[in-house]
């Protein structure tokens, strides 16, 4: 008798598919955009199959335990009010609300705070009603050591906690007023003369200049580059639902396709479906185009740049040649003004600077009025009567 499953397609996990090989053997991997695909070596259906995706979808290993040792629970046992119970309830029933991957880089982070300890005893024990905003500053700066890191944390118990509110667990944010910690610009944002140092180096018709044209003239997010095609294009705009935010806002973005990125990509290489390809002929993943492109600048000896850089440049570009928060927001698919704001008063002071600097005048006419030098008129100096 066969031990392989009846039709278990119908029951696989998200994320789980089977694959036949030549002699007709089904074999069922975890796949993931942007991580290796996993084999899984268990029976679907088991409870060992959900133990084995489970490893795979968090991206660590797995090994089958011992038939005497009972496997742990998926889901740990919280008392309730706790915060790990509130941990354990965001993960059960919230699933959806967002991307998966986000879901699971911030599940990750609740339960690493769960399982620190203060004053010898775990964080997850404590109420999730008594936390406050010091109990929040003290977690991000103890279990995080970079600025973006620490941020990580605060959005992750944020979006706990509005999802807790929403859903009446929860009367009050503990991360509400925590403002976001700040290390400089983060990323280079490139500068014109850059963009035509990496052109220099990589000429019309190679897929390092389509790439730099359509990080730049879509500004689109990298998880999107390797996504978008001829399939988003419609009467000449390009259509697309951002992945970061599909799940949240559902934003989709519209944007005019310029005619130097057409020419671009007319000379160019493609794919079937998306623009940017590997050497292979297919799609990037995520990190393998981060990796590429990141080739790509160093052989034009831009080790300081990078492909977000290039989104950075182009709201930079459009907000000094006027173009507004709403229309920033439209382009770049940001949800709030949050982001627009700090290219567009940028870009601001850097006009009200130029207008300026007209009044720092060393020469005067006779008939103009220049006020005296603060103190001036105290300084002691006898002058005659006219």
């Amino acid at each position: 008798m066969s031990d392989k499953p009846k039709k278990p397609e119908n029951k696989l996990p998200k994320g789980v598919s089977p694959d036949r090989d030549r002699r007709g053997n089904v074999r069922y991997y975890f796949r993931m955009t942007g991580r290796p695909k996993v084999r899984l070596t268990q029976l679907p259906g088991t409870k060992l199959f959900e133990h084995e995706v489970a490893a795979a979808r968090l991206g660590i290993p797995w090994t089958k335990p011992d038939a005497a040792i009972p496997l742990t629970p998926v889901a740990p046992t919280a008392a309730k009010g706790t915060l790990l119970w509130l941990v354990v309830e965001y993960k059960r029933r919230a699933r959806g609300t967002v991307s998966v991957d986000l879901m699971e880089r911030r599940i990750r982070m609740l339960e690493e705070i769960c399982e620190s300890e203060h004053k010898g005893m775990k964080r997850g024990g404590f109420p999730f009603a008594k936390m406050e905003k010091r109990h929040v500053a003290e977690v991000r700066d103890e279990l995080r050591q970079t600025i973006g890191a620490r941020n990580n944390i605060v959005k992750s118990l944020s979006a706990m906690f509005s999802w807790a509110i929403a859903n009446d667990l929860a009367k009050t944010n503990p991360c509400s007023g925590i403002k976001r910690q700040k290390s400089g610009d983060g990323f280079h944002t490139w500068s014109i003369d850059e963009v035509r140092q990496y052109e220099a180096k990589h000429p019309l018709g190679t897929k390092a200049r389509l790439a730099l044209h359509v990080a730049l003239f879509t500004g689109l997010r990298r998880s999107d580059l390797v996504q978008v095609g001829r399939q988003h294009l419609q009467n000449g705009w390009i259509k697309l639902r951002p992945g970061k935010t599909a799940k949240s806002s559902g934003i989709v973005v519209e944007v005019p396709l310029l005619a130097c990125l057409a020419e671009t990509i007319e000379a160019s290489p493609t794919g079937d479906l998306t623009w940017l390809i590997n050497d292979l002929g297919r799609p990037f993943t995520d990190d393998g185009f981060g990796n590429r492109f990141r080739k790509w600048c160093d052989e034009a000896d831009l080790t300081h740049c990078t492909v977000h850089g290039l989104r950075k440049a182009g709201a930079t570009i459009a907000a000094e040649n006027g173009a507004t928060d709403d229309q920033l927001m439209a382009i770049f698919g940001w949800t709030t003004k949050q982001q627009t704001t700090l290219y567009t008063s940028k870009a601001n002071r850097k006009r009200l600077a130029a207008a300026g600097m007209k009044h720092i005048n060393l020469e005067r006419n006779d008939d103009e009025f220049v006020p005296p030098v603060l103190g001036s008129e105290k300084s002691g100096t006898k002058t005659g009567k006219k």
